[in-house]
């Protein structure tokens, strides 16, 4: 399996109304177009993507610039602060090759720890757009490898 994970760009301040509704800023969205250029020519099955604004905003950027479309998926359980294991084990059910997923930290970090390293206590670092690919048989708890982690170097204005 090929696990493509990606954090959402920078995105605008907390708004009263709720977290979920934040949306991404114009350094943000600029973020995302440069990290997608490792993903153009990936052949990705499945684009599954967290319910909140700024997640699902990142997913529509990325399939603006890939050659090959993805079926796109909407996935609870893979928010801020959900369960990694459980995110994981979702994963793991998973029968695509080569998946992505936008989501969020701590969430991407702690579960590509768990991926990597079988545990929770090394988290994989992902600034705002991050990118990182594993690669494994199957997303199980220290069975993937890292194989790239691109950071975005676009500069905040």
């Amino acid at each position: 399996m090929r696990l493509w994970l990606l954090r959402h760009g920078q995105a605008g301040p907390y708004v009263q109304t709720g977290d979920h509704l934040r949306e991404l800023t114009e350094h943000g969205r600029a973020e995302v177009r440069e990290v997608t250029r490792y993903l153009r020519d990936e052949r990705i099955e499945t684009l599954l993507v967290s319910p909140y604004v700024r997640a699902r905003q990142t997913a529509s950027l990325v399939l603006e610039g890939l050659q090959h479309a993805p079926r796109l998926e909407v996935l609870e359980g893979i928010t801020p602060d959900d369960d990694p294991r459980s995110a994981a084990a979702q994963l793991a059910a998973r029968k695509e090759g080569t998946l992505l997923v936008v989501s969020h930290q701590p969430l991407l970090g702690l579960m590509a720890g768990l991926l990597l390293e079988g545990h929770l206590q090394e988290p994989l670092l992902f600034n705002t757009a991050s990118l990182a690919l594993l690669e494994g048989e199957m997303a199980l708890a220290g069975l993937m490898e890292l194989r790239a982690l691109h950071h975005p170097t676009v500069r905040a204005p």
